[in-house]
C-alpha cells in the first residue's frame, strides 16, 4: 500500500481540527467524532489545547484509504504558532488548505497558500462550514481567485447553503475545463473537437494537481460530513504518494521534538529513503558542524561556510595550493598569512589541518532504543520502518528540530518570517532562576524560534515571540508542566542591524596590544536581505589547522548576534583576510606549553575584537520590522482613521470602496500594530477589521534609534572585554 504524508493547514477557526476528526471517522479509525469545544479531539492532546480550544502543537495521526495509508499532520491555525507549520512543510507530500465558507480568505490563508506554492506542495482546498448561516460558496470561490491568485478547479458545487442539509454535488463543469486547458494544449484541442472523455479530464486534473499547476476545490462541512467522502477520494487520486527506496541509504528529517514521561527526548521524523531499525546507530545533525537548523543537504550551512576538512584539501575544485591566486604576505612563523585576490570557500584543510578537519566533520551519533509508526489512529511500536513513514524515535539524546538523520537529505529552511517581538520572563514568588532557565531551554528544544536569550550580567532571560497569545501559552506551560509561576515585562519589538558599508580590521600575533597567540583579519560587507551570513576566505588553506578556521567562523556567527546597537545582523559577508598562529611548542623532555602555542581559545577570544572593529568601521543601521495591513472600515470613519494611521507611521498604499465599506491596504511599523488594534474599535464604532502580517524590515526613521542591552563581554569596549576574558590586559 502506498504512503502519503498529508498536512492540514488553515487560518484559525476555519475548522481544520474538526475536519481531521471527520476524516478519521469516515475512515473508520474513530467511532465518535471529537469536539474542539469539548476538548475531546484526537489530535489536540495537550491539556492547554483542550482548555483553549486551539491547536498549539502539530500532531500526527494515520488513517487508511482504499489504496493509500495517510499520515495526517494537523497543524496550528493561529499565526502565533506559525513556526509549528513551518517545520511540517518540509516533510509533506501534499496538503489540504481549509477555508471557511463564512469568513472566507483570511490573512493566514494567503500566507499559507503563497508558501505552499513556493515549495510546490500539491494542495487541495476544502471550503468548510457550508452548513453555517452566512455561507456563500460562489463568493468565497471568487474571493479565492482574487486574493490567492492561483488556478482553481471547482470539483463540484455546494447547494442549500446555510442550513444543516447543505450538501456538495460533485462534477467538473466548464470552468474547470477552462482552467485545465490553460495548461494542456492537447486537452484544449480535444475539447474543441468534442472528443474529450471524462477519464481524460480526470487524468489531466491529477497530473496538473501533482505538478502544482492547479488546485482542486471541494465544498463541505466537517460538522455534518458533507463533501468529505469526495475530499477523501481527491486525497487518494490527486495527491502524489511518497517516493523513496526502503533499500536505499537511510535518510530522514526531524520536524518535531518532545519530552516523554521520563523526560527522555522523542524525535518525530519523516523517512525519505532507506529503513530505520531499533538498535541502529544513527548519525544526526548536519555535516561539518553538527548541522541543526542551518544545515543544508550537503551538510553545509545554508548561508555558506566551512564544510569540514578532507585529506586532499580541495577548494571547490581547485588545487589545495592556492598561492597563484594571490600574493602571500607572511609566512607560518607565528605571523599572518594572507592570499590577496583569492575568493574561496573552504572544503578542506591544508597539510597541518586535515586531522582536525576530520574531527570537526564528525557528526554526533545515537543508538535507536525505540521506534513507533502511525497506523489506524494510533502509534504502534515496531522494530523497523521504511521510506515514506513518519516515525517516533527514542534514543537520540542530542537531536534537534531540523536535524538530518543518516545521510543529509532535504535542507531545513525557514519559510515564514522570524518572530518580531521579545519579552523578558520574570520569575514569580518561589520560582528559581536556574529552574526557569532549564525549563525555557527545554521549551526551546520543541520550538527553537522562541530564541531563549540569557543575560548573565542582569540575571534576565528573554524569549522571542510571534504574538501575545504565544506569551500566554508559554506562561501556562511553565505553570502546568514545570510548576513555575512567571510573569512578563512589556513586549518589545525585535529589530535587526545591517552593515552600511565595508569595514576591515586585523590584529597580528605577538604585535601591538594583542594578548592572544593568533592573527585574525576580517572584512565585513553588506549582503542582500535574506541571503544570510556568508563566511569566506582570502587566506592560504594550509596556513593553519582547520580547527582554528572553524573557531573563527563559529565565533563570527555568534558575535553577529549582537551588532553595534545590540541587535542581530542576519545578512552580511565576512571574509577572513589574514590568519596566523604559533605552532605547537614544547621544552625539551617536557610536555606541550600552552603559553608558547596557539589554541582555539586564542582565536575564539580575538575574533570578537577584530569583528567589532570591522563593524565599527563599516557602520550599521538599525532596521525595524514592518507589517503589511489590510483594514476594512465604514466609509464615514475614514476621516478619523487617516490621521491616526499617519501618527502611527502607517502608510496607506491603496484605497477601495464598496458601498458603505472602504478597504485600506498599506504598511505599518510592527511596534505600532498593537496600538492600532486597540484604537480601531473606537474609531470605527466596532465595525473595523484589521489583518496584519510581517512584510519586511525598514530603517528606523522616527524617534531615537532603539538599543538592545548586550549579553556578551562587549568587544566594543576593548578594556572591559579583555578584563572579562583574560588577565593579560593590553594598555
Amino acid at each position: 500500500m502506498h504512503l502519503l504524508s498529508l498536512g492540514i493547514l488553515a487560518h484559525v477557526d476555519a475548522g481544520k481540527t474538526s475536519l481531521t476528526e471527520r476524516l478519521l471517522h469516515t475512515a473508520g479509525v474513530i467511532d465518535e467524532i471529537g469536539s474542539v469545544d469539548a476538548g475531546s479531539t484526537t489530535t489536540d492532546t495537550l491539556a492547554l489545547e483542550r482548555q483553549r480550544g486551539i491547536t498549539i502543537k502539530s500532531a500526527v495521526v494515520s488513517f487508511p484509504l482504499d489504496g493509500v495509508t495517510v499520515n495526517l499532520i494537523d497543524t496550528p491555525g493561529h499565526p502565533d504558532f506559525i513556526a509549528e507549520v513551518e517545520r511540517v512543510l518540509g516533510v509533506l507530500d501534499g496538503a489540504v488548505l481549509v477555508v471557511s465558507a463564512v469568513e472566507g480568505v483570511q490573512a493566514q490563508t494567503r500566507v499559507l497558500m503563497r508558501t505552499l506554492r513556493r515549495l510546490r506542495i500539491p494542495t487541495l482546498i476544502f471550503v468548510n462550514k457550508i452548513d453555517r448561516p452566512g455561507a456563500d460558496g460562489d463568493a468565497v470561490l471568487a474571493q479565492m481567485g482574487r486574493s490567492l491568485s492561483v488556478p482553481l478547479v471547482p470539483t463540484g458545487e455546494a447547494v442549500a447553503l446555510g442550513v444543516p442539509t447543505a450538501r456538495f454535488v460533485p462534477g467538473l463543469g466548464p470552468a474547470a475545463l477552462d482552467v485545465l486547458a490553460d495548461h494542456d494544449d492537447d486537452l484544449l484541442a480535444a475539447h474543441l473537437d468534442g472528443g474529450l472523455s471524462s477519464a481524460r479530464v480526470r487524468t489531466a486534473l491529477a497530473a496538473q494537481t501533482r505538478r502544482t499547476l492547479v488546485h482542486p476545490v471541494y465544498f463541505g462541512s466537517a460538522l455534518t460530513g458533507a463533501g468529505v467522502p469526495e475530499l477523501n477520494a481527491g486525497i487518494e487520486r490527486l495527491l502524489p504518494p511518497a517516493d523513496g527506496d526502503p533499500a536505499g541509504p537511510f535518510s530522514a528529517t526531524v520536524f518535531k521534538v518532545e519530552r516523554g514521561p521520563a523526560g527522555e527526548k522523542v524525535a518525530y521524523a519523516r523517512i525519505f529513503s532507506g529503513t530505520l531499525r531499533v538498535r541502529d546507530r544513527v548519525p544526526f545533525g548536519g555535516e561539518g558542524d553538527g548541522g541543526g537548523e542551518d544545515a543544508g543537504p550537503d551538510g553545509r550551512g545554508t548561508d555558506g561556510g566551512l564544510r569540514g576538512a578532507s585529506a586532499e584539501g580541495r577548494v571547490e575544485g581547485r588545487p589545495s595550493d592556492v598561492r597563484d591566486a594571490g600574493r602571500v604576505t607572511h609566512g607560518r612563523d607565528g605571523g599572518p598569512v594572507a592570499v590577496r585576490g583569492a575568493d574561496v570557500a573552504v572544503e578542506g584543510a591544508g597539510p597541518d589541518g586535515h586531522a582536525a578537519g576530520r574531527a570537526a566533520r564528525r557528526r554526533p551519533e545515537g543508538r535507536v532504543t525505540g521506534l513507533s509508526v502511525f497506523e489506524n489512529g494510533t502509534d504502534l511500536r515496531r522494530d523497523s520502518a521504511g521510506a515514506g513513514r513518519i516515525v517516533k524515535v527514542w534514543g537520540l539524546g542530542g537531536v534537534r528540530i531540523g536535524d538530518a538523520l543518516g545521510q543529509p537529505g532535504r535542507a531545513y529552511t525557514h519559510h515564514f518570517a522570524p518572530p518580531t517581538l521579545e519579552t523578558v520572563v520574570v520569575p514569580g514568588p518561589g520560582a528559581d532562576r536556574r529552574s526557569l532557565h532549564l525549563a525555557l531551554t527545554q521549551l526551546a528544544e520543541q520550538d527553537p524560534l522562541i530564541g531563549v536569550r540569557h543575560d548573565e550580567l542582569r540575571g534576565e532571560t528573554s524569549v522571542s515571540l510571534y504574538g501575545e497569545v504565544q506569551k500566554e501559552v508559554i506562561q501556562a506551560t511553565l505553570a502546568e508542566e514545570y510548576g513555575l509561576d512567571v510573569g512578563f515585562r512589556e513586549t518589545t519589538t525585535l529589530c535587526i542591524e545591517r552593515p552600511v558599508g565595508t569595514g576591515h580590521a586585523v590584529e597580528f600575533n605577538k604585535k601591538d596590544a594583542n594578548p592572544f597567540l593568533a592573527t585574525v583579519g576580517l572584512r565585513i560587507q553588506p549582503a542582500p536581505p535574506g541571503s544570510g551570513v556568508r563566511f569566506r576566505l582570502e587566506v592560504e588553506l594550509g596556513s593553519m589547522p582547520y580547527a582554528f578556521f572553524k573557531a573563527v567562523e563559529d565565533t563570527v556567527r555568534e558575535t553577529l548576534g549582537q551588532g553595534l546597537h545590540g541587535w542581530r545582523i542576519p545578512d552580511c559577508t565576512v571574509t577572513m583576510t589574514h590568519s596566523g598562529y604559533s605552532p605547537r611548542q614544547s621544552h625539551a623532555h617536557q610536555g606541550f606549553d600552552k603559553s608558547m602555542s596557539s589554541t582555539g581559545y586564542d582565536f575564539r577570544c580575538l575574533t570578537p575584537l577584530v569583528l567589532a572593529e570591522a563593524l565599527r568601521r563599516a557602520g550599521t543601521r538599525v532596521h525595524e520590522p514592518v507589517h503589511r495591513f489590510r483594514l476594512q472600515a465604514p466609509v464615514d470613519a475614514l476621516g478619523a482613521l487617516l490621521p491616526v494611521l499617519a501618527r502611527l507611521g502607517a502608510v496607506p498604499e491603496t484605497t477601495g470602496a464598496a458601498g458603505a465599506v472602504c478597504v485600506l491596504e498599506g504598511t505599518v511599523p510592527a511596534a505600532r500594530v498593537h496600538e492600532l488594534e486597540q484604537r480601531l474599535p473606537g474609531l470605527t464604532r466596532g465595525e473595523g477589521e484589521l489583518e496584519t502580517a510581517f512584510d519586511h524590515y525598514a530603517p528606523v526613521a522616527r524617534g531615537t534609534v532603539p538599543e538592545r542591552p548586550r549579553t556578551d563581554h562587549n568587544p566594543l569596549n576593548r578594556k572591559e572585554y579583555l578584563l572579562n576574558v583574560t588577565r593579560r590586559v593590553g594598555d
